[in-house]
């Protein structure tokens, strides 16, 4: 049996298949394109075609995709075969490099949000050399960005690759003002924790809602919930522990760096997490991740749901996007440094994070919109919709010197004193963790822990990565050719605390006083929805900042706020009929039978019996008769709310309706439902309730 180390990565063309399969001159000519973003010469193209076909033969592969995220949400690929017919009727095996760095698909059936017409079908894939290719069943995955005919991003990863750009770009020319003129590159560098629940696939088959919309639509809360604790880092059951084994393994031959596995709070609920790696590179692997957890899930008979909220009254499930930036020599510039001078550095670096959330509030809370959500922001499980940031009281207590120009005094170590003499003393951090802020400092990195659990992380990034940008753009700006650069620096440091400390808060995100304070007083943002928060993205200071730094033209950003409202339109309407389908074909009917049933006790008690009271059967029946009621006016009353939506094209007027008139209506009848089902025989239920399901799994 192969070790972990002698196995991972064998299904990926990485570094050492690319070093040991290619001659030196094609190999330095492509690190130069990876490293650099030279441009990749065709006669290299072929070479590395050639030798990346012969790998993917060596290991069973007898097809190849361009493999591409479109604005699905999810990828896409189109295989191929290599098969080329031969002159005596066979065939050879073939891959050019022409195949290599460019695909076409048919791209009339992605979303475009307006950029080009249905029949116009063309579309292009291009390779992205910076992120390695693999193998996935039989088939060579080549990761690829995404366009229209027209040159349109249509994809997540062309705009990544343009964010972290225009952040090396910038970063460079601020390293170059500190006298660093060797890191030949800086990148952004992320690792996305992913939390998920495990359920079993007898209960996921036997609701509708689970299948066609990912979350319950109804559902009682069962007598235990997360109330205890218990499962937050609880031992892991056999069953769900054979699934991350073998989850591992598919990761790690994939070349992903899983790294942390646990229990998460709610029950039925866990979480993987990796190590770092490049932004674009952490943006596929969470991809390939998430289609892994899927597969794995179903040969264990599990289903992996990846839902914000699946489950009503039990925590959702979010994504934290670590993320940092270091340079080609591997300095991590948001870690403090050993000198002033690299302190210095680190300061600018942190307030341009500081600027770039303030200032790109917005853009922020737009990269994590969707409908699923908007289930879990605000409810106090996850971050609030206002974002803030988390800087720990020795961060903040250092940027309130600079601002005052007072003397920093310093925050004592404090040892730690456990009361038993066989465990190891160490020092507490200076700084607590916050687990409430939507985007916290954790040492030498930031967590942005708005996103859902289905996100790409891509949207979260592209903005983050945008953003940090543009500050460092404005400082460049500033403190190239000036005569007394210190003097500079520690002005424009000053400035920056001045003008953007209301975006720190080192407190309880949970606290409605908080809320307030933040919209009230310190004028933050408070976009509840995805409906409140999309429009921002055509705001003219957004539309200005992403076009100059070339992440998106103004067309891409109209098309992306279009399909961004699109998919939010989609998805409550998909669930709005799929709660009147199963309301009035499985619940309605059941409690119709339970009731029907109870007067037929009542009424051969009375047979036998006249004086008897029948008083469950006869309170009971009135209860269902009145739901029953209920459910047949909120079944009616959300139907007509859905024909009634104005599907005149304009999408913005759609999706107020869905979340001002659908959404409530959804939420009475689901009450109705609910209610029902505390008062209904379980032997009469449709469906698996919250009880069956959160705990069937051992």
């Amino acid at each position: 049996m192969k070790t972990v180390p002698e196995y991972f990565g064998s299904l990926v063309f990485d570094d050492r298949v690319m070093k040991a399969t290619l001659s030196a001159s094609v190999y330095a000519s492509l690190k130069k394109t990876i490293d650099e973003g030279a441009t990749l010469d065709i006669g290299v193209a072929n070479a590395v075609a050639d030798a990346m076909k012969d790998w993917a033969l060596s290991k069973g592969a007898t097809h190849f995709t361009h493999w591409f995220q479109p604005m699905t949400g999810i990828t896409a690929e189109k295989h191929d075969s290599f098969i080329s017919p031969s002159p005596d009727g066979g065939v050879i095996m073939e891959f050019s490099g022409k195949e290599l760095i460019k695909g076409e698909p048919d791209a009339s059936s992605f979303p475009s949000g307006g950029l080009r017409a249905t029949f116009e079908a063309r579309g292009y894939t291009a390779w992205d050399p910076t992120s390695y290719a693999f193998i996935k069943g039989k088939t060579l995955c080549i990761p690829t960005a995404f366009c229209s005919y027209g040159g349109h991003a249509l994809d997540k990863k062309t705009p990544l690759l343009r964010s972290m750009e225009a952040l090396n770009k910038q970063a460079l020319r601020i390293l170059r003002l500190f006298g660093n003129d060797s890191a030949k590159c800086v990148r952004s560098s992320v690792g996305p924790e992913q939390e998920y629940f495990l359920i079993s696939k007898e209960m996921y088959d036997a609701r509708p809602d689970l299948r066609f919309t990912g979350r319950t639509l109804f559902g009682s809360k069962p007598p235990k919930g997360q109330e205890m604790d218990d499962h937050y880092f609880g031992v892991i059951k056999p069953r769900v522990a054979a699934f991350m084994e073998e989850l591992n393994e598919e990761l790690w031959k994939l070349g992903i760096l899983a790294k942390t596995e646990h229990n998460e709070v709610a029950p039925a609920q866990h979480e993987l997490a990796p190590i770092y790696t490049t932004t674009n590179v952490a943006t596929d692997h969470n991809q390939i991740t998430m289609e892994m957890m899927q597969k794995v899930a179903s040969r264990h008979g599990l289903v992996c749901l990846l839902h914000e909220k699946p489950f009503a009254g039990v925590n959702g499930s979010g994504k934290h996007n670590n993320w940092s930036i270091a340079t080609s020599e591997g300095q991590n510039l948001l870690a403090p440094g050993d000198t002033p001078y690299e302190n210095a550095q680190f300061l600018l670096f942190l307030c341009a994070v500081i600027k770039a959330v303030d200032d790109y509030q917005d853009l922020l809370r737009i990269s994590v919109a969707t409908a699923g959500n908007d289930h879990r922001l605000g409810a106090n499980e996850a971050p609030p919709a206002v974002i803030s940031m988390f800087l720990g009281d020795e961060l903040t207590a250092v940027l309130d010197a600079i601002e005052t120009d007072t003397p920093y005094q310093g925050i004592e170590k404090t040892q730690m004193k456990l009361g038993v003499h066989v465990l190891p003393k160490f020092n507490r951090d200076t700084t607590d963790r916050n687990r409430t802020s939507p985007f916290a400092f954790t040492g030498n990195k930031f967590e942005f822990r708005m996103l859902g659990s289905s996100n790409s992380i891509a949207a979260a990034n592209i903005m983050l990565n945008s953003a940090v940008a543009e500050s460092l753009k404005v400082y460049a700006d500033r403190l190239e050719g000036v005569d007394d650069f210190e003097t500079a620096l520690h002005e424009m440091i000053k400035k920056t605390i001045k003008d953007h400390k209301r975006i720190i808060f080192n407190g309880n995100g949970y606290d409605d006083a908080w809320i307030k304070e933040a919209t009230e007083v310190r004028g933050l943002l408070n976009y509840r929805t995805t409906v409140d928060c999309v429009p921002h993205l055509l705001d003219e200071k957004n539309i200005a900042m992403l076009t100059s730094h070339k992440i998106f033209t103004k067309e891409e950003l109209e098309a992306r706020a279009e399909i961004m409202l699109e998919n939010y339109c989609k998805t409550v309407v998909i669930e709005a009929n799929t709660m009147i389908t199963m309301a009035k074909t499985q619940i309605a009917p059941a409690v119709e039978r339970f009731a029907a049933d109870l007067a037929k006790n009542a009424a051969a008690k009375k047979a036998i019996s006249p004086a008897l009271a029948c008083f469950y059967e006869i309170g009971s029946i009135e209860k269902l008769s009145a739901l029953t009621d209920r459910i047949s006016i909120a079944v009616d009353e959300l139907q007509s709310a859905v024909i009634a939506l104005p599907g005149t094209g304009e999408i913005l007027a759609e999706a107020e309706t869905i979340r001002d008139v659908i959404l409530p209506k959804m939420c009475e009848l689901r009450l109705a439902c609910d209610e029902a089902e505390t008062l209904t025989d379980k032997t009469y239920w449709p469906f698996p309730t919250y009880s069956d399901i959160l705990f069937s799994v051992r």
